[in-house]
């Protein structure tokens, strides 16, 4: 069963299947077709999200029994719905040594039968750089400790760790296991010699966390040394740890699947082919739509980058549609005055590119500098191969790509080694473009000698090209991610709108053409990708960026309001850093709870409490003042003090007073901004998902704050016709069930309707977005009102007065009207759905 409209659950151990089990009701009621789930697989304990898993084969007993999954699916098949779940192919968890494969490796090594399962460089014992200090200092303390449990010898760390020991020194301690322990005992001299032999002898090395970046021989997700990279290229270990999927799939239980991180994978295409022909090749129960698996990718489209055909999948899970809604409603003659506003509040860089530059060469230097070292070695084995290369050597190998990667214009290419996909040419060209400035007199060849072992052109042996293109590939991907989503993005705070997963910081504003474009293109080449406008990812909740969107609309009062707010807290600010502030004053007002006002204790302390949360993962994701690894607790309690203090209504009642008035004064353009992007997301060509608790106005920050408990009582109450007695989160709820509700009613004009502009001219032809979609004998059209904030500022209402739409007309065929001011008399949306 093909999805009409996705809904998102996240799963952990206080939101289980019973738990979604007795939303059905409210999920049909709604107009939903498929419950979309979080990783159900066995995490971590405790895990809060599922992407750590350590056991792909049983279903996670924090969430329920396979018992209690399949009496989901079951409900929810009874009422005509169906799941897709996410799953988790490029890593495993391990923390606490509940990975028993991993766990397995560590005792065997080698010879251990899921050391392949693992991408371990295996020259040298594996390295576990998880101690707090030196081996040697941790020994000294006596944090490392033999220890027995069911006839099983193991070290612990700081008692929680357990790295198991080889069998024959296990078996040799079993001898004895009372003298063991006394002749191990951390508390002597003698007994920290002989752990410290007993340790040297097993297949692996306890080392601090602080070597893992320069000496790692293990792929790792980004930058996490809890997840270890799974090689799923490898036949026996896809198939095994997609075992229970693809029963749950035979049994009826799920209709398909989003995968996570699928750039991450040695040959995503290869992986996504072998899975549509594994799902393909299984029968499914009796009176069960014959339909193909749904199956979309977790993928950031780089500008430009286009996904192919060839991947056999439905399309990608929905990042490059909310970036392409979230830009839209930016009004591009904002972009001069709010660079001017964020180079006057100090920001390093006024354009984006440069930032980005050098958070990509700070990544690469420090955080991967092991991974970059396996690499630039791979590709000097492969110029050994080959006279062309005799006198490239490791030094300019080194510098070719390292300077390939600070430019590289997408999160990687598709090669083998000894072949490439045609699109990957074009992002080949841009990287050569781009790179130029930066190459060593004399060395362009050498990165022209490695772009065209990329191309799969190149000299030399095809085993070597296909494991230095493979390493490559997989070292482009965590450098984009880690440098700019996770550093330069926090870094960067123009507006802090332009900033979410997906998005490019640099692109300030796009054109309704470009939208139409991408529009049109998705109709037809992926016409059941998905639809996303807030995720378990995101940076900011959905209506966090139509509200800050305004702001592009409206910059002098914006600048206005911001230099008064700097004179004004600077008592309070003097130790912040400027960009902090600024970006900390965007925070307040995009994130400000619709509602809370100014003298609301309880509230404000509750608010503070969530801004002061996505402040400190702020200031060390962006390494500048602060940084996971070395905390500045200084300058983080001078900012948690700021927020307390700009957020207390009695020492800041004039800040919060004019902040309030402003929200106030904006409320309207953000209320249109909200549903113009529902209607857009609910409309247009894909599967629209709906990320939870987003029906009613989404003010969340970055996770954990996303992930929050949802209030379904009051959304069941809206379905049944109640209030929350606030207008913006009523008119956004009545305008999502109103969108699923013509999607259930008109099933094949939303499902392979095409997509075609609507012509609109007149005085404020840019201010319009129109389409129309043709299938299944229906006829839809949709119009929205777009960067009406200059009209709309002050007002009540959400609908732009006559005079400001002048003579803009749209070209409608009868009987539909056709001018601007009589479509948007209402507010910024406009639908009809008639016969044809």
């Amino acid at each position: 069963m093909s999805p009409r409209a996705t809904y998102r659950m996240q799963f952990h151990k206080d939101f289980t299947f019973a738990d979604a089990e007795k939303l059905i009701p409210y999920l049909e009621d709604l107009g939903i077709s498929h419950l979309y789930t979080s990783p159900i697989t066995t995490a971590r304990a405790g895990s809060m999200h599922g992407y750590d898993v350590v056991d792909p084969t049983r279903i996670n007993p924090e969430l329920g029994s396979e018992d209690d999954f399949r009496a989901l699916s079951l409900a929810l098949r009874k009422r005509g719905l169906g799941i897709v779940i996410d799953i988790v192919p490029n890593h495993m968890g391990f923390a606490g040594g509940a990975n028993a494969w991993w766990q397995d490796v560590l005792a065997h090594g080698r010879n251990s039968r899921y050391a392949r399962f693992f991408d371990i460089d295996w020259r040298e014992k594996l390295l576990l750089p998880l101690l707090g200090e030196p081996f040697s200092a941790a020994l000294e303390k006596g944090v490392i400790e033999l220890r027995e449990e069911d006839g099983d010898f193991f070290f612990t760390a700081y008692g929680k760790n357990r790295f198991p020991l080889r069998p024959e020194d296990a078996s040799e301690l079993a001898d004895d296991a009372h003298a063991a322990f006394a002749l191990y005992d951390p508390k002597s001299e003698a007994g920290r010699d002989r752990l410290r032999t007993l340790h040297d002898r097993q297949h692996y090395r306890l080392a601090s966390w602080r070597i893992a970046n320069d000496e790692l021989n293990w792929r790792r997700f980004f930058t996490i040394t809890g997840l270890a990279g799974i090689r799923i290229e490898d036949r026996e270990v896809f198939e095994e740890t997609h075992a229970l999927y693809f029963r749950l799939y035979g049994e009826g239980l799920i209709d398909g699947v989003r995968i996570d991180h699928v750039d991450g994978l040695t040959d995503p295409i290869g992986y996504c082919r072998m899975l549509r022909e594994r799902f393909e090749g299984i029968e499914r129960p009796a009176g069960l739509a014959r339909e193909p698996a749904y199956i979309v990718i977790e993928k950031i489209l780089g500008a430009d980058e286009k996904l192919g055909k060839d991947w056999a999948v439905d399309g990608t899970s929905g990042y490059d549609f909310m970036a392409e809604v979230a830009a839209v409603l930016h009004a591009p003659e904002g972009e001069g005055p709010l660079t001017a506003l964020w180079s006057e509040m100090g920001g390093r860089h006024s354009d984006f590119e440069a930032e980005e530059l050098r958070a990509r060469q700070e990544t690469l230097s420090w955080q991967f500098e092991g991974q970059f070292s396996r690499c630039v070695a791979a590709f000097a084995t492969l110029a050994r191969t080959t006279p062309e290369a005799e006198e490239i050597t490791a030094g300019m190998l080194r510098r070719a790509i390292e300077r390939l990667l600070w430019v590289f214009p997408v999160y990687r290419t598709y090669g083998t080694g000894t072949s490439a996909p045609a699109g990957d040419e074009e992002i080949r060209t841009l990287a050569r473009k781009r790179v130029e400035p930066f190459i060593p007199p004399g060395e362009g060849q050498v990165v022209d000698m490695v772009l065209a072992w990329l191309a799969g052109t190149g000299p030399g042996d095809t085993d070597c090209a296909a494991e230095a293109v493979r390493r490559f590939q997989q070292l482009s991907v965590p450098i984009a991610a880690k440098a700019v989503e996770d550093t330069a993005f926090y870094r960067y705070g123009r507006l802090l709108s332009r900033n979410d997963v997906g998005f490019d910081a640099g692109q300030f504003a796009s054109t309704v053409g470009e939208f139409h474009a991408s529009a049109a293109r998705r109709a037809r080449d992926f016409p059941h990708a998905m639809l996303a406008t807030a995720t378990h990812d995101h940076k900011r909740g959905e209506d966090i960026r139509a509200r800050l969107a305004v702001l592009s609309e409206i910059p002098e009062e914006w600048r206005t309001r911001v230099r008064a707010w700097r004179e004004m807290n600077a008592p309070l600010s003097r130790n912040l850093a400027s960009p902090d502030l600024y970006m900390l004053y965007q925070t307040l007002f995009g994130a400000w709870p619709v509602g809370l006002t100014a003298s609301d204790a309880p509230g404000l302390a509750a608010f503070s409490a969530r801004v002061t949360a996505w402040q400190v993962k702020a200031l060390r994701e962006a390494e500048r003042r602060s940084a996971w690894e070395e905390p500045d607790e200084s300058y983080e309690a001078s900012c948690r003090e700021l927020v307390e203090a700009l957020l207390d209504p009695v020492r800041s009642r004039d800040f919060l007073t004019d902040l309030t008035d402003f929200v106030a004064w904006t409320e309207p353009a953000a209320r249109a901004n909200s549903l113009v992007q529902a209607a857009l997301h609910y409309t247009v060509p894909g599967v629209p998902d709906l990320y939870q608790g987003a029906e009613l106005p989404d003010l969340s920050l970055v996770d954990p704050d996303n992930r929050r408990p949802v209030d379904y009582a009051a959304r069941r109450e809206l379905i049944a016709g109640g209030s929350t007695g606030i207008q913006w989160a009523d008119e956004k709820f009545a305008l999502i069930a109103s969108l699923l509700g013509y999607r259930l009613e008109h099933p094949a004009l939303f499902a392979g309707g095409d997509y075609k502009p609507v012509v609109v001219s007149g005085l404020r032809s840019e201010n319009v977005l129109a389409f129309r979609r043709r299938g299944g004998g229906k006829e839809l059209v949709c119009a929205v009102a777009l960067r009406c904030a200059s009209a709309l500022a002050g007002r009540k209402s959400i609908a732009a007065p006559a005079e400001f739409w002048g003579d803009t007309a749209l070209d409608l065929p009868p009987p539909e009207a056709r001018r601007a001011s009589e479509l948007f008399r209402e507010g910024p949306v406009f639908l009809s759905i008639r016969d044809i």
